[in-house]
């Protein structure tokens, strides 16, 4: 990706950077990363000072233009729902719903800073079952139809879409293997310049030249 920003630098004269972060560190957190985690970090536990030695968005804004995140594959394996729970790591639809939402409602206190949410990993059809894999379709669905607001700081990236086809499983034509639910290489590349082409289109136009998936959008 920092090779495609180079070209893209060089083309255009820009001179844009990205810097990539592990996030949670795997210590003193603990390398979790699903909505829970970034709503106990950003949210929950916002302020000056870091949350277990992990910054914070009162941090993080000071630093960066554009913050982007992202949930490891597990995230799509998404329970059934109980009492919802905005402070429980339980993992169900009711509660990734309440953690987005406050989620938003904090990124709107940074109205000069932008927002991008890479929509959460689907998994092979070996790694899951059909119950998660539809709550993962019926939680990124609900991401990209309803939480994604327009003319706000707010933007989406839809890995989902790109990884399902529209289905319901990662394609395993684009997975590393059928029991591996790492894309493969071939689609790492592909999606990579997707990525940066929806990064940089935010940045300079809003995010009006492309789709939720960086492709070009429609006229």
């Amino acid at each position: 990706m920092q090779t495609l920003l180079a070209r893209h630098n060089q083309q255009f004269g820009t001179k844009h950077q990205i810097e990539a972060q592990v996030f949670p560190k795997p210590s003193p957190y603990g390398w979790h990363n699903y909505p829970f985690d970034y709503y106990n970090i950003w949210v929950k536990n916002a302020g000056l000072e870091p949350f277990r030695e992990e910054p914070t968005l009162e941090i993080l804004t000071r630093k960066f233009n554009l913050i982007a995140f992202k949930h490891c594959f597990p995230v799509s394996n998404i329970q059934p729902d109980r009492s919802p729970d905005i402070n429980a790591d339980y993992r169900s639809l009711a509660n990734y719903k309440l953690q987005y939402l406050a989620l938003r409602e904090k990124f709107h206190q940074f109205p000069s800073t932008r927002f991008i949410v890479w929509t959460g990993a689907a998994q092979v059809e070996s790694k899951t079952n059909a119950d998660e894999a539809k709550r993962a379709r019926e939680f990124f669905g609900w991401v990209t139809n309803e939480w994604d607001l327009p003319n706000d700081n707010v933007f989406v990236w839809d890995f989902f879409q790109l990884q399902t086809e529209g289905q319901l499983y990662f394609q395993q034509k684009l997975a590393l293997s059928q029991e591996n639910s790492h894309p493969n290489g071939t689609f790492s590349r592909s999606a990579a310049a997707l990525f940066l082409r929806r990064v940089l289109d935010v940045v300079e136009s809003n995010g009006r030249a492309t789709s939720l998936t960086g492709t070009p959008a429609a006229v």
